[in-house]
């Protein structure tokens, strides 16, 4: 039997709704890309050190999906992970982020700050920082610390939240020792410009990371329609617009709305060396 041109048609974006929507709530939340960075002379063929961002991972439950990040981190071997806010947002979920920093290696280096939602969810902070202490995880909340890898030091700083803290970079600044290199943690992109405004010519930064946006998590084209609170000009990527350099990260999981479109569940590997 032969097929109309209405019902082809039909049929077709019957079918291009079901890809979009399988999209939507499925594909970009649960196939986790890794973006990959390469700074200063680091190469494929150096000797570098490798730090990970992992970012609101506003954890439910810990699925296939957890499982399989937890497993390909452990295949990098990272020398540091760095967790940029937003792990949990539910105080009956803190349990899950303990779980999760248990599928990971313990003898990796973890530094993670917090996000919103570890406040807007009435999180015990110090039952969060036991439970990080538990899995060499070291929370900063206006604090900087310095860790040593391969003969090398890395300063990191870590701002309390824009929005639920007390953000305060001249106080986590106040800790900092020169070191070969130096990475600022602060959730809400848009305390960046504040960052970048208070700096001392004296206190080099290799780069900021931040979270937080969700890459708009639902991005169309480059365009993001909502983009929460403290999410200033920024959406995902890079950006150098205030000499500072600042990477924004997609994150893993959603707020909200369980869905992403346009903007893929990531982390993101940094490859250093001077």
């Amino acid at each position: 039997m032969a097929i109309t041109r209405r019902k082809f048609i039909k049929t077709g974006l019957i079918a291009a709704t079901g890809l979009i929507l399988a999209d939507v709530f499925w594909i970009e939340k649960f196939f986790i890309e890794t973006n990959e960075f390469y700074i200063g002379s680091a190469t494929k063929d150096t000797k570098n050190i490798k730090v990970i961002q992992i970012s609101d991972l506003h954890l439910q439950s810990i699925n296939y999906q957890l499982t399989q990040l937890a497993n390909k981190i452990n295949k990098l071997q990272p020398d540091l992970i760095l967790i940029t806010g937003d792990a949990i947002d539910k105080t009956k979920n803190i349990s899950l982020l303990d779980e999760f920093l248990k599928l990971i290696e313990r003898d990796i280096k973890k530094v993670a700050i917090l996000g919103n939602w570890e406040y807007w969810g009435n999180i015990d902070i110090n039952k969060l920082d036991l439970i990080y202490a538990d899995n060499n995880c070291t929370l900063l909340i206006n604090q900087t610390k310095q860790f040593l890898f391969n003969n090398e030091t890395i300063s990191i700083t870590g701002v309390d939240d824009f929005l639920g803290g007390k953000s305060d970079f001249d106080m986590a600044i106040k800790e900092y020792k020169k070191s070969d290199y130096h990475i600022i943690l602060n959730h809400c992109p848009q305390y960046s410009d504040e960052i970048s405004k208070q700096l001392k010519k004296d206190i080099n930064v290799d780069f900021i990371l931040s979270g937080h946006t969700h890459g708009g998590q639902i991005n169309l084209f480059g365009f993001a329609p909502f983009l929460p609170q403290g999410s200033g000009k920024y959406i995902k990527g890079w950006y150098n617009n205030n000499n500072t350099k600042l990477y924004v990260s997609k994150g893993i999981g959603t707020s909200i709305i369980p869905a992403r479109f346009g903007a893929r569940a990531e982390i993101a590997l940094f490859h250093l060396k001077k």
